[in-house]
């Protein structure tokens, strides 16, 4: 299946909601949701979230910090529906559509960038220039999290995470494009990010990051 094909699958709103079902339902998400705000700076005046689904993450960094800017990007009109829904009133959140397998728009400096379950869906050559674009765009100290979806240590593994999830090979999802977290740490070291590290794993659920150097 060409990629074109596999993107376009999140334009109808079947496959948007399918997978969002299943994204929110993963296990042990909400424990490295946990973990991901233990390295979030105490202060955030801007965050950026990248493929932001139904805006679940980027309203919980903002929880108790309702001063904090927020800026929202999907791909999925389904998914932008969602976050706007949620955002609504919100004047201190932007929701914007953009297809990460394009250049980020210029939208200033953030002092946290994060995205929760979206880049493993570009292509790999594509995730190292996103992150180059994500070391730009953080301010002086500003912090990157990525909680992914990443390609399995072994066969074993794969389908014990496949069992975990109640899924089959023929159910997974056609757009994945799976990297190795090892391989992101080292892309993230070559950009320029300092105290790079997988934060957590699960099988193939994987936080990790670092960031922009002072």
């Amino acid at each position: 299946m060409s990629d074109a094909t596999n993107l376009n699958q999140f334009a109808t709103a079947e496959h948007a909601l399918k997978y969002w079902a299943r994204a929110d339902g993963l296990p042990h998400r909400s424990e490295a949701e946990a973990v991901l705000l233990e390295f979030m700076p105490q202060k955030m005046t801007r965050i950026l979230d990248l493929g932001t689904g139904n805006g679940r993450l980027l309203s919980l960094l903002r929880a108790g910090r309702s001063a904090t800017e927020g800026v929202a990007l999907d791909f999925s009109p389904t998914m932008l529906d969602a976050a706007r829904s949620r955002f609504h009133g919100d004047e201190r959140v932007q929701v914007i559509a953009h297809n990460l397998d394009h250049p980020l728009p210029d939208l200033g400096p953030f002092e946290v960038i994060v995205s929760g379950l979206a880049i493993h869906h570009c292509a790999d050559e594509r995730k190292r220039a996103l992150y180059a674009e994500i070391y730009s765009a953080l301010s002086p100290g500003g912090v990157f999290c990525n909680l992914d979806h990443v390609a399995p240590a072994s066969a074993g593994l794969h389908a014990r995470f496949l069992r975990a999830r109640g899924i089959t090979a023929a159910e997974e999802d056609p757009a994945n494009k799976l990297a190795g977290v090892e391989v992101q740490l080292q892309w993230l070291r070559e950009i320029g990010f300092e105290d790079v590290d997988c934060h957590w794993k699960w099988l193939e659920l994987a936080l990790f990051g670092g960031m922009r150097k002072v």
